[in-house]
């Protein structure tokens, strides 16, 4: 009998994989802010004992990734596949982070998105069987971001009030087959959606539609109200992206999610850090998913999360051509040991 299920475009896996274990790496800044006390490293500036900010979040990711392995026990070779992803063109980040780490290495793209896309993929690749151990891991840097996509720091432009904050973060967990922690218990992979916003300075608005449909299609597939989840965590939507989450969900699908949701972009940092509508980048989800709510799970403050991360695919120079900014949101369904769908 097959372990995976297919219920409408959601998978259900028979045989859960698990988490073994996950590590958060920060710099300062994220150490300043409400969940800094949980990072697993934390770099005294932002060039991580580098010479360029590329480097230094290549740094950073395969620090989360040494960590995670440390954390688990298991050595490098003891991996089948690396799935890992950042924002930077070619997924640089990620691949010079492994390029000497002896682990086959998976590059994806989704954006902000991605720690929950390389999960889901590490989840699947488990339960069926074509690997035993597989890492998820993703990361961000401010200064990389903002040279990459929008103005060099330099130039000093003004930050629009719905701007969000890149994070310096990266996060690494270890999915297994069998072992003890949190639960992959399902999939869903996201349809790109776009609804024609073409500010780039205001990410959340161009992500909320796609996380409105992730959401809701995951919740109809699976017969699951709101309330039967402790937590439903977006990143990152910031401020303006999670309200226009909660209306569109409201108002097209009849759901109401504000009294279990999160977003990541709104925890990661707090309201004397200056980060506008509040963080992003794929180090935003991923630090704040390993350093703070699987460390809730492992102590049981939560049972059941549906962690859906959301991405902008826009590139340095999409909107320059007048584009819009179509998003994507993949999701993964995330349960305490001995806990089910």
């Amino acid at each position: 009998m097959s372990t995976i299920e297919r219920t409408g475009r959601t998978i259900r896996l028979r045989e859960p994989p698990v988490l073994l274990a996950e590590a958060a790496v920060g710099s300062q800044k994220e150490r300043q802010g409400p969940l800094g006390k949980w990072l697993h490293f934390v770099f005294e500036d932002a060039f991580a004992g580098t010479k360029t900010w590329e480097a230094a979040e290549s740094a950073m990711h395969q620090k989360a990734v040494q960590l995670a392995l440390e954390r688990a026990g298991l050595r490098e070779t003891d991996v089948d596949v690396a799935l890992a992803g950042d924002l930077l063109n070619q997924c640089m980040s990620s691949s010079f982070a492994l390029r000497q780490m002896q682990i086959p290495f998976a590059g994806m793209f989704g954006a902000c998105s991605t720690m929950a896309l390389t999960l889901g993929m590490a989840a699947i690749l488990t339960a069926c069987g074509a690997a035993e151990r597989a890492i998820a891991s993703t990361s961000s840097h401010f200064c990389a971001a903002e040279k990459q996509f929008r103005m060099p720091l330099e130039y000093g432009g003004q930050r629009a009030p719905t701007a969000q904050w890149t994070a310096t973060a990266a996060g690494a967990a270890v999915v297994a087959r069998k072992g003890d922690g949190p639960r992959i218990e399902a999939v869903h992979f996201g349809t790109v959606t776009d609804y024609g916003v073409k500010d780039s300075a205001n990410m959340g608005a161009a992500m909320a539609p796609s996380a409105c449909r992730t959401i809701a299609d995951f919740l109809e597939d699976l017969r699951l109200k709101p309330a039967q989840m402790d937590l439903i965590l977006t990143g990152d939507l910031g401020a303006v992206g999670s309200d226009l989450l909660q209306n569109l969900l409201r108002r097209e699908r009849d759901t109401e999610i504000r009294a279990v949701h999160q977003d990541c972009g709104c925890l990661l940092y707090d309201d004397t850090q200056d980060v506008h509508a509040g963080a992003s980048g794929c180090g935003c989800s991923a630090a704040v998913l390993c350093a703070h709510i699987l460390r809730r799970m492992r102590e049981g403050s939560l049972r059941r999360v549906l962690f859906a991360g959301t991405g902008a695919l826009l590139s340095g120079v999409s909107p320059l051509q007048g584009e819009s900014i179509p998003s994507v949101t993949h999701a993964v369904l995330l349960t305490a040991q001995g806990g089910t769908v």
